[in-house]
């Protein structure tokens, strides 16, 4: 008889299996428009939730999918090798269901979580101003009932698709405060507001609506907060999770050999074949060490550093070798290696912190250790 654990490896490999599916199928052919057209996107995101990929970290009993490290990271690699931009959105949703699931607020939990997995109510996150050195962009003052909010918020992905948001906020202690607002323009009957830009004139994956937002004495209620973390919490998160963004790397590096595959039997020129074989053997091998690197007591750091440092530099060399195999049709602005030329771009730079960026930099001129 399967044990609990048999009953749910086979689930998460079904969903992995769908989700495979519905790439394949369903988003690859449209990944072009899916690249520009904010509402093609959006409906992209919406498939997603109607076969239940949407909360794939949140536990069952709130409606999730509950899968394991490394069914995610697979999960993680593959949407972008059909669509960087859906991979984009779709990550800020899963990074909210998961924050709202690690919360003690029971109250906010019941009301989104059951309803996250389907995408009936989608949620982005507003928080990476934390990271920033200096000044925090945006502050939180206790007041009585809750905490006024003053500032801005650089970068928030999904205007038009997504509800809400989560924002982090700095306290005056360091702490930040992280709660539910509104994404979509809002003013109190107190006076607070809020208002976002005009989406941001991006290279790359501009149909995620990319924005800023100005906060002005927002009252965000307790019954609105999700937690309140120590300060630096972002930045020992960045080190924890150092090999994240790394996978969505891989997969647009699978993008790009995918690309330079189709033109063999249309050039029929050996070295084409000759130049899959070496890139791909290299990106197995890559992505072999990535989740060999998954456990926590793996690998220090720094090795997980250079791993992901790895993958950016594949997925840059793979999108380019898509766009050589490609001849001049590459660089019109709707031909697929121009689109996961531009993706490699945006995955070299998303949840960049300073050691990614060196050790990015140092791969480049060949000093890296793996």
């Amino acid at each position: 008889m399967p044990t609990k654990s048999d009953r749910q490896t086979n689930e998460q490999q079904g969903l992995l299996e769908i989700a495979q599916s519905y790439l394949r199928e369903v988003v690859a052919p449209q990944a072009g428009m899916i690249d520009g057209d904010t509402e093609a996107l959006k409906a992209a995101l919406q498939g997603m939730g109607s076969h239940a990929l949407l909360a794939l970290r949140v536990p069952q009993h709130w409606g999730g999918a509950e899968w394991d490290e490394p069914t995610f990271r697979h999960f993680s690699a593959m949407v972008p090798r059909y669509s960087g931009a859906l991979a984009f959105l779709q990550t800020q949703h899963q990074s909210a269901a998961s924050v709202m699931a690690a919360s003690s607020n029971e109250s906010l939990k019941r009301e989104y979580l059951p309803r996250m997995g389907t995408g009936e109510v989608l949620v982005g996150v507003g928080f990476s101003q934390l990271r920033r050195q200096g000044e925090p962009p945006m502050k939180a003052t206790p007041v009585e009932g809750g905490y006024q909010l003053e500032g801005k918020v650089p970068w928030i992905t999904g205007l038009g698709s997504f509800d809400q948001f989560i924002i982090g906020a700095t306290l005056p202690d360091g702490q930040a405060v992280y709660g539910i607002m509104p994404f979509g323009n809002a003013r109190q009957e107190s006076g607070g507001s809020i208002s976002f830009s005009e989406p941001m004139q991006l290279a790359a994956m501009a149909s995620t609506n990319t924005v800023s937002a100005n906060v002005s004495g927002w009252f965000l209620e307790s019954a609105n907060i999700l937690s309140i973390k120590p300060a630096y919490a972002i930045r020992e998160s960045d080190k924890k999770n150092v090999l994240h963004h790394g996978f969505f790397a891989l997969g647009c590096a699978r993008a790009g050999l995918d690309i330079l595959e189709t033109a063999y039997p249309k050039k029929q020129l050996s070295f084409l074949h000759d130049t899959y074989e070496a890139l791909n053997e290299e990106l197995t091998n890559c992505r072999t060490a990535m989740f060999e690197a998954l456990p926590p007591e793996s690998c220090s750091f720094e090795e997980r550093l250079q791993l992901r440092s790895w993958a950016i530099n594949l997925a840059g060399r793979c999108a380019q070798a898509g766009v050589t195999a490609s001849s001049g049709a590459a660089n019109s602005l709707h031909h697929p290696a121009q689109r996961v030329y531009r993706e490699a771009l945006a995955f070299t730079v998303f949840g960049q912190t300073k050691a990614v960026m060196e050790a990015s930099l140092a791969r480049l001129v060949n000093k890296a250790s793996v």
